[in-house]
Parts: C-alpha cells; structure tokens; sequence
C-alpha cells in the first residue's frame, strides 16, 4: 500500500485554507488592476541559462535545475521578476511600454523547510518596466499601502533605502547586512568576518549605517509620496540598513513590514534597471514588488483579518422524501440562477436531520427545507444552522437574505 504524504517543503491546501488564500489574492488583484496593472503568467519551467546567474550565488544554490526528456538543462521557476525580463526580452516588438504587470503564481526554491518556508509558495508581484526615475517607484509604493489597507491592516508600512549606498560593497557582504534585523548587529560583524570582511573594521561599517541620511534620491521619491497622501513613519520610512540580497536592485529598495507582525517582512522589492539588458544587450528600467504570500496569509489569521469560512457553499437543498426531489431541484436551479452557491442531497434516503448535521459540519450556513406543508404553499423554509432560527417564506425572499448574506460576506 502507497503511504499517502506530500513531499518534504511541499503543501496540500484544503477548502477552508483556499477559502482565505482566494480571500486574499481577490482583494490583492482588485488594487492592482485599480492601478493599472494587467496579469501575466509565465511557465513554471525555464531554460537554466535563463535562471542562473541572476540572483547570486547563494540564491542560485536553491534552484531547482535538472534535464528534461529531451536532454535540456532546464530550472523551475525561482521568483517571478528574471522570467517577467525574459518576457521582455521576447516580446519586446508586441508589447506597449510602460509595461505594467500583475503576475500571482507559485515559485520553487530548494530552501530547507522550516517554519515559514517552503519549497513550493506563491508570489503576488507588481512590476513596471520602461519608466526609469522615482514616478513608477512611488506608484509601486502606493499600490502596495493601498492593498495592505485593502486587506486590512491597520499599521503597516513601507521600509525604504537606496541600494547605491552599498555599491563600494561586494554582494557578499550587502547579503550580510541584509541580515541585520534576523541576527543583530554582533551575527553580523561575524557573518562579514567570516566572508573575509577586516575583523577591526567590521564593527565600524556596521555603526556606520546609525549616522547615516536619506540619498538625494530617497529625499525626492518621499515628496512624491506625500503627494499621494501617504505620510512618512505612518506609510513609509527610511531605513539605512535595508539592503535586499538579491544582486540585481540598482537604486530604490523596499520591504513592506506590519507593526504587529513580528516574524519579518510582508514583501518587497526595489528597482533593477540592468536584469533585462543581460538578455537584449540594453538596459531598461523597471521597478517592481513581490508580497510574501505565506507570511501575509499568517499575519492576517493572527490579526485576524480572514473570513472563517469552511465553505463557499451558501445553502443546502435538502430533500425531504423521493417524492420532493424534484421541487428541491427546482429550488436549487432558482437559487443558482440568482447567483447563489447551492447543494442539494441527492441520496433521498438520508434523513433530514442528518442532511442538516452534514451541511453544519461542512461549514454551510443555510439550509433550504421543502417538506409537505412547503410544496403545498409554494415557500421554503430558510433555516440558519449557526443561530438555529428558521422562517418559512417565498422562494423570492430567500433568494434576497442569501444575496444580502453574500454582500456581506465579500466587503
């Protein structure tokens, strides 16, 4: 017999954990089309060429490279923004510029598993390419706050630097830094030692950073900020120690945190003017934004900000006896045609008690009974399975409460 599991660093979601998931990427994509944002999809494989050497080498270590069937080096997909400038590169004589993409499809890394990382997750990305300057920078920004507000949260906000400031750095040693907030400042003078950074001057780039001011360039993208009505320390704030370790950013860089969220970042990004030259032979400028999906789907349950929804399903048909079927799908072809979510039992030998104590461990919030007394006087009678209470009525009545009950739920 086949044990039945999923692979090390891979998830099986049930109905209820891709109620919320859909919550949240509905919401998401509602913004990001708000702003202008069209969708893409690129495929999960990739030729290898395409992937390696793009992030660095650390991040180059967890991609999933292997030959395909037909003897080609190939990597499954690592973030969303190398194969959106693979696309670029393609397309470049059918696309119109500025191209502005939403892209919300799951990536692979060969991380090894622990709590908050898998191998298998899904990215929400919003990228602008052909537009260099802050404009496009401050827009990304500003859909960003205004999906976390859409979602809910309440104190949340953009952390904000200018990766330049590092450019007398090797990667090696900006990879390091990037861990700052993780291992403090003392793990990170190790980490750099241990890279090969001066042991007497390690501690001295570190404090370094405490006195340092916002770029020119970080002065200019917050004017244009606050002419979004987004305010500095509330929305955005500037942090000399942010620094991404992915080797492609140029210039702005950001991480969006939440205050009462304390197990890292929501997301981030920054803009990489250079990543889409290495396949066309010129640079073109392009910003763009990943969220963390697994990290904002946890910091919402804890803050409670997801429906607590079992299921999608809105009501049961039930079928009180053989004789009934047939008004039950009746009902249940008026109740769908007005756009609500319905089941109906089809084994009309249950019992109707039973057929209710399924819907109420199903997580169905309604039940539609149709016994003699209800056939007889053309209703229905809509029973709530959370309060217990029921009301007999017509069928044009219950279709009004269900959809009022459905608005509800969607805001």
């Amino acid at each position: 017999m086949i044990k039945p599991q999923t692979l090390k660093g891979f998830r099986d979601f049930l109905p209820q954990n891709v109620i919320k998931r859909q919550f949240i990427i509905d919401k998401i994509k509602k913004v990001f089309e708000l702003y202008g944002f069209d969708p893409l999809e690129t495929p999960a494989l990739e030729y290898a060429e395409t992937l390696l050497g793009k992030y660095g080498n650390e991040a180059d270590k967890l991609l999933y490279l292997f030959k395909d069937r037909g003897g080609r080096n190939v990597g499954m997909r690592y973030d969303q923004t190398v194969p959106l400038a693979r696309v670029i590169a393609q397309y470049k004589n059918e696309i119109s510029f500025p191209f502005k993409r939403y892209q919300i499809q799951p990536v692979w890394r060969a991380e090894n598993p622990q709590r908050g990382r898998f191998r298998e997750f899904m990215q929400c990305d919003i990228d602008t390419v052909g537009i260099g300057g802050i404009r496009a920078d401050t827009e990304i920004i500003a859909c960003v706050i205004a999906s976390i507000k859409k979602l809910g949260f309440k104190r949340a906000k953009m952390i904000v630097n200018d990766r330049t400031v590092f450019v007398h750095l090797q990667p090696k040693y900006v990879a390091a830094i990037d861990k700052l907030k993780k291992i403090g400042k003392e793990g990170v003078i190790a980490e750099l030692i241990s890279k090969g950074y001066d042991k007497n001057d390690a501690g001295k780039l570190i404090n370094s950073f405490d006195a340092k001011k916002p770029t020119p360039h970080i002065i200019s993208l917050f004017q244009l900020l606050r002419e979004y009505g987004l305010e500095e320390n509330k929305d955005y704030l500037f942090d000399p120690t942010l620094a991404r370790g992915l080797d492609y950013y140029t210039s702005t860089i950001f991480e969006l945190v939440a205050d009462d969220y304390s197990s890292g970042s929501l997301g981030g990004g920054g803009r990489y003017d250079k990543l889409i030259g290495k396949f066309i032979g010129e640079d073109i400028p392009a910003v763009g934004f990943s969220f963390g999906f697994d990290r904002l789907l946890e910091a919402m349950d804890q803050l409670q900000l997801l429906p607590q929804l079992k299921s999608l399903t809105k009501v049961l048909v039930s079928v009180f006896s053989p004789e009934f079927l047939n008004i039950s799908l009746k009902t249940v072809s008026l109740l769908r045609d007005a756009g609500i979510n319905t089941e109906i039992v089809f084994d009309t030998n249950i019992k109707l008690d039973k057929q209710l104590k399924y819907a109420d461990k199903k997580g169905i919030p309604y039940a539609a009974i149709i016994g003699p007394d209800e056939a007889k006087e053309n209703t229905v009678t809509l029973k709530n399975l959370k309060t217990k209470e029921q009301n007999t009525m017509s069928i044009q009545n219950v279709i009004a409460i269900l959809s009022l009950s459905k608005e509800k739920q969607s805001l």
